[in-house]
């Protein structure tokens, strides 16, 4: 949020003849007006970490008959192409929720393993008539 803002506010300030502008202005009016720039949180997920422990203590003999090359990790991710911005200005002491994240999505797989090889991007769309 900030750089835009400043750049703003410096040509404003240099318009009107203002010689001993600082960029820290912005932060200074922040604190001054109990503003804060946050994320927007959803619901937190858990883990347990004894379990991921244990499957990192058994890692090593998973993996010991195979080659680096033949070792990929696959990793997806959703993209929200209609989704709302996860961050808004706010004042400090407010609790700050979202809305609802529209569904519209498209999956993201990608896929590279040990040596640093990539697989092409795997993207998936909804289907237009589902099962």
């Amino acid at each position: 949020m900030g750089p835009l803002v400043q750049a703003k506010a410096k040509e404003i300030a240099d318009s009107l003849g203002y010689e001993n502008f600082s960029a820290g202005w912005l932060e200074k009016f922040r604190n001054r007006h109990n503003i804060a720039f946050k994320a927007v949180s959803g619901e937190a997920g858990s883990v347990n970490l004894e379990d991921v422990k244990s499957f990192l203590n058994k890692m090593p003999s998973l993996l010991k008959d195979y080659s680096p090359r033949d070792i990929f990790n696959v990793d997806e991710t959703g993209l929200f192409f209609r989704a709302l911005a996860d961050k808004t200005l706010t004042f400090k002491r407010e609790k700050c929720v979202g809305g609802k994240m529209p569904k519209e999505r498209l999956t993201i797989a990608h896929c590279v393993n040990m040596v640093g090889e990539k697989e092409k991007l795997l993207v998936i769309g909804k289907s237009q008539k589902p099962r």
